[in-house]
């Protein structure tokens, strides 16, 4: 079984191939990045973002057929990321999709793309059901326990604003430019994580959700108070936000394991996803809670953490093999809960690419 991947929410053009047969399951994984064309902006401009995906998208569908040496018609199946997400750049790829579907009358799968990022430790570690996920992305902060394909309960969320925000926003007040997470993370690398006492919002709190908007508020009254962003002052800065947020995400998570533990809800793995789990000090303080509660911590390989074409490819596998296939006349959502039954809080009112 093949399946063709595209993924275009945000700001990376991916397309991926993958196959659930013996050997290689990755057969092609191209993504062409838009940094160049944000950067000057300092962050993702929707319309500039979905004209990339319209420039890149042919040229990568033929690269990613050409390095899996196979054709269209060798496919079994075609995913494409349907919401949530910049619904300009959603469009591109689901009517991609749905056109390659249409014309070589194969399934369509549309994607959630943060069931996308929930399913890829399948794929790198062959993870078994169910496990507890920590989504942590520019658009994404969520726990939620995965059931199954198709299955998923949210624990907690954020109230304002997801991690990678904070990380982007929090890059830019201190003049590290963009992309903010990655340049933010190599500058903590130099600085004293306890250099500067910044808030840990809802840490010891009841419950599993997050904010971030009071972090961001004190790292801008810190560089206000230090203008001439010395590159020691950055550093240091950069090393206490590291820590206030891997602290935040141990504290909450840590609850989420608690919750599932009172409720007799065994699971096999916490998994951390989404662009923010590349982040070396997120992953070793999360990897020191699993250690605490004899769990295994799993994370993607770095290149599956960002959004990529193969992620979208293997949840469409995975709906495939289970018949869970959808009609051309799929409405492409720019937001789209994995768990349903959840109601938006009012003071959110909705907000957010998964909200």
């Amino acid at each position: 079984m093949l399946v063709l991947g595209l993924e275009t929410s945000c700001d990376e053009t991916a397309v991926g191939i993958v196959s659930n047969g013996g050997g290689q399951r990755i057969l092609a994984n191209i993504v062409a990045s838009q940094l160049e064309e944000h950067r000057p902006y300092g962050g993702v401009v929707p319309e500039i973002a979905a004209r990339a995906h319209l420039d890149y998208i042919d040229d990568l569908l033929r690269q990613a057929l050409d390095v899996a040496g196979i054709q269209l018609k060798d496919l079994s199946g075609i995913a494409a990321t349907c919401g949530p997400g910049l619904i300009g750049g959603v469009m591109v790829g689901a009517m991609m999709g749905k056109a390659i579907a249409a014309v070589r009358n194969l399934p369509f799968m549309a994607v959630n793309h943060l069931e996308a990022h929930a399913l890829t430790a399948r794929l790198s570690n062959d993870v078994a059901f169910p496990y507890l996920l920590l989504l942590v992305s520019g658009g994404h902060c969520q726990l939620l326990l995965v059931r199954g394909v198709g299955d998923y309960r949210r624990l907690g969320t954020t109230i304002d604003d997801a991690v990678g925000e904070c990380f982007d926003k929090s890059a830019k007040l201190l003049g590290l430019g963009y992309p903010g997470g990655p340049m933010l993370e190599h500058a903590a690398r130099q600085g004293d994580a306890k250099a500067f006492p910044l808030p840990r919002p809802m840490l010891g709190r009841e419950g599993c959700d997050f904010s971030f908007s009071g972090l961001k508020t004190a790292v801008r009254q810190l560089v206000a108070a230090h203008p001439d962003l010395a590159p020691a002052f950055t550093a240091d800065a950069a090393a206490s936000l590291q820590a206030a947020i891997a602290d935040i995400l141990y504290d909450r998570t840590r609850n989420a394991l608690q919750i599932l533990s009172d409720e007799n809800q065994k699971v096999t793995a916490l998994v951390v996803a989404g662009g923010v789990a590349a982040n070396l000090a997120i992953r070793t303080k999360l990897t020191e809670l699993t250690a605490s509660h004899h769990l295994s911590f799993i994370a993607p390989p770095m290149e599956l953490c960002t959004d990529n074409g193969v992620m979208v490819a293997w949840a469409g596998l995975e709906r495939l093999k289970l018949g869970l296939t959808d009609g051309l006349d799929f409405a492409s959502r720019p937001r789209w809960p994995l768990d349903e039954t959840i109601i938006p809080s009012p003071s959110r009112g909705g907000l957010g690419r998964g909200a």
